[in-house]
């Protein structure tokens, strides 16, 4: 059985659980707990309740394209969850209502199906639901946003590993101390090959990789923010975002994390993570670019990709 799948089932065993104490506590529908028979009936309608959730996860997944997975977010959770409680809520009334009327009417009167009946029962299973929904929203939450940190914590571990200066072998140090400030960058941006970025006119910027921050589109524009002799330096270029991503598609370590903006990674001084929003602090500026739900992959995939 898959991690999921056993996940799934632990959520249906504790809300029916939560379910079963309900009813044994509230004992509706003329149950009487001195009757063994009651106990029968309960296992019965957690029985049923059962099998609509699990029908209910069949609708999600397969008619509204919503599968149960804790890797779209917590937004995505709450969604599912809240579409969950309004389909399976008015279903197992149903069922309930019908059981009702097929068995127990048999033995307590007033089980006939009806509308009152069925209020009745949409009232109470609404209120389980209610509660379950609750807690698990808090369960979901708690569990999502402590992966979220942890998560955030190891991206900036791998930051400051990148950004730590390599330390030179003792004979070429001795040889030629001009080569320290190269080998203290990074490994994916130590080549300091001079890059011309062209714009739609005849202007154009001449950079390294390792002094470029990140770009920003503004308008027809892109600012191209760099450090250069110890300040942030800007320059514009008539040109547009996707233009200078494709010039920098060579350079893995340059992605896009907004529709605005085109970063360096190796430049990133630390993440900021909270509430399944993301935002990248620049070094030596100290700007915060933000991330994108859509481009939010891409960025982890591309930090955990550097050496």
């Amino acid at each position: 059985m898959k991690k999921g799948q056993i996940e799934t089932l632990k959520i249906r065993m504790v809300s029916t659980l939560f379910v079963g104490g309900a009813l044994t506590v509230f004992q509706p529908f003329g149950f009487d707990l001195s009757q063994w028979q009651t106990c029968l009936h309960l296992l019965a309608f957690l029985f049923l309740g059962v099998l609509v959730c699990m029908l209910t996860d069949v609708i999600l997944k397969y008619v509204f394209k919503m599968p149960h997975t804790n890797k779209r977010g917590i937004d995505y959770i709450i969604r599912r969850n809240l579409l969950f409680q309004f389909i399976n809520t008015p279903l197992v009334s149903l069922v309930i209502c019908l059981y009702r009327h097929l068995v127990l009417n048999n033995y307590i009167e007033g089980n006939q199906l009806s509308w009152l009946n069925y209020l009745e029962t949409l009232v109470i299973i609404g209120f389980c639901s209610f509660a379950i929904g609750l807690y698990w929203r808090f369960k979901f939450r708690s569990k999502f946003l402590a992966a979220e940190l942890e998560e955030t914590r190891l991206l900036n571990e791998h930051l400051k590993k990148i950004q730590t200066p390599k330390a030179l072998p003792e004979p070429l140090q001795e040889e030629d101390d001009s080569h320290t400030e190269t080998a203290a960058l990074p490994s994916a941006v130590s080549d300091e090959t001079t890059l011309v970025l062209k714009g739609t006119t005849s202007e154009s910027i001449t950079l390294s990789i390792s002094t470029l921050l990140y770009v920003e589109a503004v308008g027809n524009y892109v600012k191209v923010y760099r450090f250069l002799d110890g300040s942030v330096h800007t320059d514009m270029l008539r040109a547009t975002s996707k233009q200078i991503e494709d010039d920098l598609r060579a350079y893995p370590m340059i992605v896009r994390c907004h529709r605005a903006f085109l970063v360096n990674l190796t430049q990133v001084e630390r993440i900021n993570a909270q509430s399944g929003s993301m935002q990248l602090v620049i070094r030596h500026c100290h700007d915060m670019l933000p991330v994108s739900r859509s481009n939010m992959s891409r960025v982890k995939e591309a930090i955990n990709g550097i050496s």
